[in-house]
C-alpha cells in the first residue's frame, strides 16, 4: 500500500490536514501552533510544508500526516490511511492488488450494517407508538435521534432479513455482520436501535433497548469481524472532537447515559458498551486526553469497577477523576431528566479517583474495630501503590494514618510488609515495566542524540544509534534540530552530545532492566530461558 500511501500525500498538504486540528501561524519556513494535547503553555507544535512534516516538542511526538492522523484520533494506520484516503478522493481498492476474503467480508458487513441503520430509521419515523416512547418516555430531541442514528427494529422476525436479501445479500452475509440470531432471524424485534459506529464513521454494530416488556433489556451485537467489544468505545466518534476542544472525557456506564449527556451539552461522554473498561480502552482514550473522568454508580459493582480502573490507570500513568454527585439520582441519565445543568455542574466538580474509593471503603467497613482497620488499610495501601507522584503518595499516606489513629511509619512499614509479601517469588530488585511516560523520555533523548549526530557536523562523541532510513523521520529529525540546536557552536554541540549521551545511557539501562523483568515473570526459575534472562539483567545492573 505504500504507492497509496504516497498518492494521498501527494494530494493532501501537512498544514490543511493538522490545520483541521491545530491553529497555525508562520514562523518563517515552517508553522507553528499550540500542541492538540494540551501539553504547552507556549506554541511548541511545528509544521514544515516543505518537507510534509511535523513534530509536537512537548509531547514528543512527530512524523507525517498519517501519524498525525493516528495520534490525534487515537485510530490505527489502517483507520487513518482509509480516512486520508476518503479526504484525498483515493480509491484504495485499486491499490490493494485484489481483496482478501477477509477484507470483502468485512466491507459487506460494513454495507448491510449500513443499510440496516437506515431501514432502522425509517421505521422509527413510520410507527407512532415508538416515536412516542423515543421522544417523550425517553426525552431525546429530533437533533440526537438523527445524531446517534436512532432507529427502530420492527417485530417481525424476518423483517430485515427480508429488505437485504432484496438488495443482494445472502445470509451468510447478515450472519458475519451480526444481524442474525442463532435461529437464522433477526437478531433486533421491537426494540430501539443505536449504531455502534467506529472513530472513522462506519457502523460495526447496534445496542437495542426492548420497548415494551422482556428481557434482556438490552441486547447488543456479539462479536464479529467488525465489532470487538474490548476496543469499542460507544460515542467516541461523535465525542472526540469535544475531547480534544475542552480537554477532558467522561467514561459513564451506559449507552443511554452518553446519548442523555451529548443532549445536555456535555458532549465529551463516552462508554465502555456493556464490557467492563480494558487497558486498550484507557490507551485509546489517553491519546486524546489525559484528564479522563469516571461517572461509575457508588454500589459494589461501581467501586470495583473504578478499583480495577486505578490500577489500569497507574500502570499507564494516568491520573483519574470520578463523578460522584448525583443529587439523589441513580446515574447521569436519571440526573439528567431532573435538571441537565445539575450533570454539567456535576461533571465540573470530579474527585480524585483515590479519595472517592477510600470514602466509599470508609463508608462500608467499620473503622473503629480492628478487623475494620485491617481491611481498610490493606485496601488503601493497595490503592495508593498506583500513585506515581511521591509528595501526593504521602500526603494520602498521611490522610490514611490519620483515619486509623496510627503514625504513618507503623502504615508504611506495613506497606513495605505488603509489597515484600508480594514480590517474595521474584527477585527484590525486580521492577515494574517502565510507563509510557518513561518510554517517551527515552525517544525524546534519543531523537536529540540523532538530531545532532546526523546535522550537528560533529564528531566527538561517538553516538552509537543507527541513522534511519525513513526520509520521514529524518526530515522530523532536522525539524528538531533546527529548532534546538541551529545557532549551537561546535564546542557547545559536543558538549551537549556528551551530556545527552550520558543520560542516554543511563535511560536506556534502566529501561533494559525494567523490560527484561517484565520477560522474566513468564518464565519458572526451572527455566533455562529464566537464567539466561536474569544473567542479562545482572549484566546490566553492574555496568557502569
Amino acid at each position: 500500500m505504500n504507492d497509496a500511501k504516497e498518492e494521498i500525500k501527494s494530494r493532501l498538504a501537512v498544514e490543511d490536514v493538522v490545520g483541521q486540528y491545530v491553529e497555525l501561524k508562520r514562523a518563517g519556513r515552517n508553522l507553528k501552533g499550540h500542541s492538540p494535547w494540551g501539553v504547552d503553555k507556549t506554541p511548541s507544535f511545528m509544521v514544515s510544508p516543505e518537507k510534509g512534516i511535523w513534530h509536537d516538542f512537548s509531547a514528543n511526538k512527530g512524523g507525517d500526516i498519517f501519524t498525525f492522523v493516528m495520534e490525534v484520533e487515537g485510530i490505527g494506520f489502517k483507520e487513518a490511511m482509509e480516512k486520508l484516503a476518503h479526504q484525498a478522493g483515493v480509491d484504495l481498492s485499486k491499490y490493494r492488488g485484489g481483496d482478501s476474503k477477509v477484507s470483502k467480508q468485512k466491507a459487506r458487513a460494513k454495507e448491510a450494517l449500513a443499510l440496516a441503520t437506515k431501514y432502522y430509521q425509517a421505521c422509527l419515523v413510520r410507527n407512532k407508538a415508538v416515536c412516542e416512547y423515543v421522544f417523550y418516555k425517553r426525552n431525546l430531541n429530533r437533533a440526537t435521534v438523527a445524531e446517534f442514528k436512532i432507529g427502530y427494529a420492527p417485530s417481525s422476525g424476518k423483517a430485515l432479513i427480508t429488505v437485504l436479501k432484496k438488495r443482494g445479500f445472502t445470509e451468510e452475509e447478515l450472519d458475519a455482520a451480526g444481524l442474525l440470531n442463532r435461529f437464522k432471524t433477526d437478531m433486533f424485534r421491537d426494540r430501539m436501535t443505536v449504531p455502534f459506529i467506529d472513530t472513522t464513521g462506519n457502523v460495526i454494530g447496534f445496542t437495542a433497548r426492548i420497548i415494551g416488556q422482556g428481557e434482556p433489556k438490552y441486547l447488543n451485537t456479539p462479536e464479529t469481524i467488525l465489532f470487538n467489544k474490548s476496543k469499542f468505545i460507544f460515542g467516541l466518534h461523535e465525542a472526540k472532537e469535544a475531547i480534544r476542544r475542552n480537554g477532558f472525557v467522561v467514561i459513564v456506564e451506559g449507552n443511554m447515559d452518553v446519548i442523555s449527556s451529548h443532549q445536555a451539552g456535555v458532549k465529551e461522554a463516552v462508554a465502555t458498551s456493556g464490557t467492563a473498561m480494558t487497558d486498550q480502552h484507557l490507551k485509546a482514550l489517553s491519546k486524546l486526553t489525559s484528564d479522563i473522568r469516571l461517572a461509575y454508580d457508588g454500589d459494589e459493582a461501581g467501586v470495583k469497577a473504578a478499583e480495577r480502573a486505578i490500577m489500569m490507570a497507574g500502570d499507564l500513568g494516568i491520573d483519574l477523576t470520578v463523578i460522584s454527585d448525583y443529587h439523589g439520582a441513580k446515574d447521569p441519565d436519571e440526573l439528567i431528566q431532573k435538571d441537565p445543568k445539575l450533570w454539567q455542574q456535576a461533571v465540573q466538580n470530579s474527585v480524585p479517583a483515590v479519595d472517592w474509593l477510600l470514602q466509599k471503603y470508609e463508608e462500608n467497613l467499620n473503622l473503629r474495630t480492628s478487623p475494620g482497620k485491617r481491611k481498610y488499610s490493606d485496601i488503601a495501601l493497595k490503592l495508593i501503590s498506583y500513585v506515581k507522584d511521591e509528595v501526593e503518595k504521602a500526603s494520602y499516606e498521611e490522610k490514611i494514618a490519620r483515619k486509623l489513629d496510627v503514625s504513618v511509619e507503623i502504615l508504611r512499614e506495613k506497606g513495605e510488609r505488603l509489597k515484600r509479601k508480594l514480590s517474595e517469588a521474584s527477585p527484590k530488585y525486580l521492577k515494574k515495566p517502565k510507563t509510557s511516560i518513561e518510554v517517551n523520555k527515552l525517544e525524546q533523548l534519543e531523537n536529540s542524540l540523532l538530531a545532532i549526530k546526523i546535522y550537528g557536523g560533529i564528531t566527538k562523541p561517538i553516538i552509537p544509534i543507527d541513522i534511519p532510513d525513513d526520509e520521514t523521520k529524518l526530515a522530523e529529525l532536522e525539524l528538531i534540530f533546527n529548532r534546538e540546536h541551529e545557532i549551537a557552536s561546535d564546542v557547545n554541540l559536543e558538549q551537549e552530545a556528551t551530556e545527552l549521551l550520558r543520560h542516554y545511557n543511563d535511560e536506556f539501562k534502566k529501561y533494559k532492566i525494567a523490560s527484561l523483568t517484565e520477560q522474566l515473570s513468564n518464565f519458572n526459575e526451572e527455566d533455562e530461558e529464566y537464567n539466561k534472562i536474569l544473567s542479562e539483567i545482572n549484566n546490566y545492573m553492574s555496568a557502569e
